[in-house]
């Protein structure tokens, strides 16, 4: 079986009731990450209703792939107009800031593969009118199998590692989580516990309501802005759509146990948050803030994350994932497992070629300025 023998036809994306019972049949005979499951992409349709398609890859009677794609225009240097599309984003900064991660088509459990190589290729025969097909965050390794597969060229746009905690490997070993980190990690959470208890007993606790929920979410979004910034592409707190989409989300999947909403107290004080995705038995760490503390030794993030994977560690969950970033704290508690991507699968036009001539002659005048200064750093130090 492969993708020759497969069908895939288009359509404007079906009213809710009659999409959500077509993802979420094809959801129960798959294993997506959760920004492929109903839970996030229908909430997504649903609050941002963009103008999308819907991909539907067929075999026989059976429906093995589906992917919703929006065609958008953007205009970049103020001169050059790309006619995209974007797997499950809209191509507005301030609604992709929800950024999906682990992106991809939805395909029956073992025809991943065969699935995608469907859609990319109607994709490419079936909608020629494109220039770019920009996807991400996807893992690296997809992502080049992506541009192989069609022969366009690929440019990346951002990149980060993943790190995450596999516990059910700790649940075998029968290790306690701290033990697993180094020396001078496990030295920094064990001294911030002694430090913090001072204060009163440490404990999680959880809210009682959705409402309960989104006023934690809401909480969060002072300290994050502090830590982030309140600029584009900093803290989503700054944004009222990103703000709007996450309330919604939690205050539709509270009850259900999609979103885990965890304060770490001590004594009566809050000290950390974390704004958590769950599905299929895997925790996703989506946001959190975390009290500022003038002692450096004080460290709430660390024990926070710490404290919440031993919970989950003992409540059966699989996997916790801090997802994409380049954050100390992430590879100081997990183990890398996948580097995640953004790219634009490039058709042969001339106005993409000539960008990337000019980007890549603007990047070597970067670099040798960079090299020429510190040459110069380097010769006062001598």
């Amino acid at each position: 079986m492969n993708a020759d023998r497969l069908e895939v036809t288009r359509q404007p994306v079906p009213e809710p009731a009659q999409l959500q019972a077509i993802w979420q049949e094809l959801e129960g005979r798959s294993a997506p990450p959760v920004f492929l499951s109903w839970q996030w992409l229908g909430h997504w349709l649903a609050v941002y209703q963009p103008p999308a398609e819907l991909l539907e890859v067929r075999e026989g009677a059976r429906v093995i792939g589906l992917g919703i794609v929006v065609a958008t225009e953007e205009r970049r240097h103020g001169v050059l107009h790309s006619h995209c599309l974007r797997l499950h984003q809209t191509g507005y900064r301030h609604q992709d800031q929800i950024w999906i991660e682990y992106n991809g088509f939805l395909a029956e459990q073992g025809r991943e593969t065969d699935v995608a190589e469907a859609c990319l290729r109607y994709l490419c025969d079936e909608m020629p009118d494109w220039d770019e097909f920009i996807i991400g965050a996807i893992d690296a390794g997809e992502a080049k199998f992506f541009a192989g597969m069609t022969g366009l060229h690929s440019h990346l746009r951002w990149e980060a590692p993943c790190f995450g905690v596999d516990l059910n490997a700790l649940r075998s070993s029968g290790q306690h989580y701290l033990s697993t980190l180094s020396r001078n990690t496990r030295h920094q959470i064990n001294r911030a516990h002694r430090l913090y208890e001072s204060r009163g007993p440490l404990s999680l606790v959880r809210p009682d309501s959705a409402h309960e929920a989104v006023a934690v979410f809401d909480s969060i979004g002072p300290l994050h802005l502090h830590r982030w910034g309140d600029g584009p592409d900093q803290s989503g707190y700054a944004n009222p759509d990103f703000v709007r989409f996450h309330r919604s989300l939690i205050e539709d999947q509270w009850a259900s146990g999609g979103v885990d909403l965890v304060s770490l107290k001590a004594g009566d004080e809050v000290i950390a948050s974390f704004y958590n995705l769950l599905y299929d038995q895997n925790v996703y760490f989506y946001l959190g803030g975390m009290k500022t503390e003038d002692d450096n030794r004080l460290k709430p993030g660390l024990l926070g994350h710490s404290l919440c994977i031993e919970d989950y560690r003992q409540h059966g969950f699989h996997y916790y994932d801090f997802m994409g970033g380049e954050e100390r704290y992430k590879s100081q508690l997990g183990s890398f497992h996948c580097q995640l991507v953004q790219v634009s699968l490039q058709r042969s036009r001339f106005k993409l070629r000539l960008e990337d001539v000019v980007r890549n002659a603007r990047n070597r005048l970067r670099q040798e300025s960079a090299e020429k200064l510190k040459e110069r750093l380097k010769g006062r130090v001598k």
